[in-house]
């Protein structure tokens, strides 16, 4: 499983077309929030002490749940390359198991979601730094990496899924692309969920990788919504939170981190057994 593994993570490394197209999405926030978006919403909040730091670290958090999608499914490729062309049946005639096929294909995807995150991370704690902000405190950045060693593993799963359904190279790239362009605004990331109409919010709010992402702006949007809103009334914080996706609320009742990590796990384990028993139809 682990040599399976390391099979796939060279191929996928050595390829740098799927390196740069599986971080494209990184790109597109990046570029978009740097020419315009970070601009627009601060202007909104003259009011808001260090507006565009909470900005910047809002963005960061989508930026970050976004990558661990848009990697892990790019790391997949392999598994649809392999089926392309006929690799498969060499896999299934050698001496290993189509389970440890299946675990080394999950494996070097997890890996390669987790690099390519702390890369985005990374870049984005310089892109803050160098536009007058501050890096992330030790406690925080440990949440961080914790989240996202989590939500890289959910949505290995989901992807899964996902790619046991492509057979061709031409479909999955296809799918890639009008993923890679949905996924911000099925996250909330263009515009914050509070400014759109009751239908998509609701869509937002029952999308899986939407709960990793208000995880990821509880953690990430602490501290600057401490001192941005430090003396003001709770119900302002409560609205600003609501519009801006750091907590969802169905109806009047607001969904808790754990009922976000319980609907995480419950995605995961419905993916990967959908996956595996798809997966097991089209080999028959």
């Amino acid at each position: 499983m682990i040599g399976f593994a390391r099979r796939n993570l060279l191929l996928f490394f050595r390829d740098k077309n799927a390196v740069f197209f599986s971080l494209l999405a990184v790109f597109i926030i990046i570029g978009l929030y740097a020419l315009f978006l970070g601009d627009v919403w601060a202007s909104n909040y003259p009011d808001i002490d260090n507006i565009r730091f909470l900005m910047d670290r809002w963005i960061m958090a989508g930026l970050l749940a976004v990558t661990s999608v848009t990697t892990t499914m790019g790391a997949f490729g392999a598994l649809v390359s392999d089926r392309e062309k006929k690799i498969y049946k060499d896999f299934n005639s050698a001496p290993i198991s189509r389970s440890s096929i299946a675990g080394g294909y999950m494996i070097s995807a997890f890996v390669i979601g987790c690099i390519m995150s702390f890369v985005a991370l990374i870049l984005v704690e310089l892109y803050i730094v160098s536009s007058g902000g501050k890096l992330l405190s030790v406690v925080a950045f440990a949440k961080v990496v914790a989240l996202i060693l989590g939500c890289t593993f959910v949505n290995t799963t989901i992807m899964f899924f996902v790619v046991s359904f492509f057979k061709s190279n031409n479909a999955f790239a296809t799918a890639s692309t009008v993923i890679g362009t949905l996924i911000g605004f099925l996250t909330g990331i263009y515009v914050p969920i509070g400014a759109l109409p009751d239908a998509v919010q609701l869509v937002i709010k029952v999308f899986p990788v939407s709960h990793a992402v208000s995880i990821f702006r509880q953690v990430i949007m602490d501290v600057p919504l401490s001192k941005a809103f430090a003396g003001a009334p709770a119900e302002t914080l409560i609205e600003f939170e609501k519009l801006m996706g750091v907590t969802y609320y169905f109806g009047d009742t607001e969904v808790s981190v754990w009922i976000s990590i319980l609907i995480l796990i419950i995605t995961t384990v419905i993916c990967f057994g959908l996956a595996v028993l798809n997966m097991s139809r089209k080999n028959k």
